[in-house]
């Protein structure tokens, strides 16, 4: 799955987002909006970590996405 089909599911995603990382709000999920560049950045401002770092979280948790999340 590519980041062009997350925003197309961001409502479904969100609740996946927010078990990966519980730091991150509401807010900060409606303003993510599926946006991999907003979604590293909001990790690394709540996490205080490098960019490099929420990039690489960011990789992480898209390698380990199911085809069966949404089914």
């Amino acid at each position: 799955m590519n980041w062009d089909q997350v925003k197309g599911q961001w409502k479904q995603f969100k609740g996946k987002a927010r078990e990966q990382w519980g730091k991150l709000t509401d807010d900060d999920l409606d303003v993510i909006d599926g946006k991999r560049e907003q979604l590293s950045g909001r990790i690394q401002e709540r996490y205080g970590v490098t960019r490099e770092e929420a990039e690489k979280q960011v990789e992480h948790w898209q390698s380990s996405w199911k085809k069966d999340w949404f089914n």
